[in-house]
């Protein structure tokens, strides 16, 4: 029971791992492409598939153990992490769009002098 523990511990840890890099890979996406929400989330996801694979490389060469369930665990992270991202971002932008229209429709004139208020 102990080892199970552990083991389930070990997910949480790369899951973890995968939402920090997925972040970064999202932000650094983000950045590049002009807030494209398709690049968002594959920074996401390519950043915590680069993590994921670099750190089962290091166990495979140091302890002889790769394990796919930590990589997909890794990944998992990343893509939760780009969705949560994505949605949050959508919704900004759109609740920005919205104030805009309110301040454009209140200060339009639609072609009428200040002289015919």
């Amino acid at each position: 029971m102990p080892l199970y523990a552990q083991l389930e511990q070990d997910k949480v840890k790369h899951f973890m791992a995968g939402t920090l890099s997925g972040a970064i890979g999202a932000d650094i996406a983000d950045g590049f492409s002009g807030g494209n929400r398709y690049w968002r989330i594959a920074g996401a996801v390519t950043s915590s598939l680069l993590a994921g694979l670099a750190k089962e490389a290091y166990d495979e060469y140091k302890y002889n153990g790769w394990d796919n369930r930590d990589l997909a665990a890794t990944v998992l992270g990343g893509v939760s992490i780009g969705i949560t991202i994505d949605i949050f971002s959508e919704k900004r932008q759109r609740k920005g769009k919205e104030m805009m229209v309110e301040i454009v429709d209140e200060n339009m004139t639609f072609g009428k002098s200040e002289m015919e208020y």
